[in-house]
């Protein structure tokens, strides 16, 4: 499934802007789930760069480990993981709340997942699967759209209104199946509802019978800078049940993670 980056405006070159820096990270970010391996010649088409700068890039990456070839095909290799785990070996608190995770995990039977907000996605930092229960394949680092889903919406919510809608135009809502909204209006109404009520419950919006609910994971300053969720199968598990049966697991155990902060 392809995912919205966040939008960012391209700085000059200068002092403060490292132009062959960012361009290194970029055609980092070229490689996914979608497009693993990749030729000289795709890679500079999916980031705007020459082939000369591609290569030049490239070949960087690959002296420092970070992409391997079979002298046609690019790939990013295993050491590209130490860049992420950089951020989550910084933030001892994952660690910390993987236990409490995997204790709501076993007493749901559903999964459990914890992810942060950048720009139009959720980015995942902690997972606790127990199903199989979605078609794509979700560990820490994955992205998905936050506009559809539980822990995307809520941390929308904990944004000023006019940035939270700025976000979403920014990257309109696509349909990813006949349940999602994709009027932003309409979304907006439902991050406000959101807010109120501290907690949200997506219903198939992401993906047919996936169903989900969040709670936030907030600061000794009462800031949201984190969400948790429980995922399962609508068939299995109705919106109602979620809600009134595993939504007090879950907000305890979203409390139990804040108080670590």
């Amino acid at each position: 499934m392809a995912t919205t980056q966040p939008p960012t405006a391209t700085p000059a070159p200068g002092d403060s802007y490292v132009q062959s820096f960012a361009r290194g990270l970029q055609v980092i970010r070229s490689f996914s789930a979608t497009a693993p391996r990749q030729t000289l010649s795709e890679v500079a088409v999916s980031t705007g760069l020459t082939r000369a700068g591609a290569r030049r890039i490239l070949l960087t990456l690959q002296t420092l480990g970070y992409v391997e070839s079979d002298g046609k095909l690019f790939a990013l290799t295993p050491r590209i993981l130490d860049l992420g785990f950089a951020y989550l070996s910084s933030m001892p608190i994952w660690n910390r709340a993987e236990p409490v995770m995997e204790t709501l995990a076993e007493q749901v039977q559903e999964s459990c997942s914890a992810a942060v907000l950048e720009g139009t996605d959720i980015v995942y930092v902690m997972r606790v699967s127990t199903h199989k229960i979605m078609r794509i394949s979700l560990g820490v680092g994955s992205r998905l759209p936050a506009c559809c889903t539980s822990m995307g919406r809520l941390l929308l919510a904990d944004l000023p209104e006019p940035v939270m809608r700025a976000r979403l135009e920014a990257a309109p809502p696509e349909a990813l199946t006949k349940h999602t909204v994709t009027d932003i209006d309409a979304l907006v109404l439902k991050i406000a509802q959101v807010r109120r009520q501290r907690w949200c419950l997506v219903n198939q919006e992401l993906e047919e019978g996936l169903i989900s609910i969040a709670a936030p994971i907030v600061d000794r300053a009462g800031r949201m800078t984190a969400a948790l969720n429980i995922s399962g199968q609508a068939n299995r598990t109705s919106a109602k049940v979620m809600q009134d049966t595993m939504l007090p697991a879950l907000r305890e155990a979203a409390d139990q993670i804040s108080r670590l902060l």
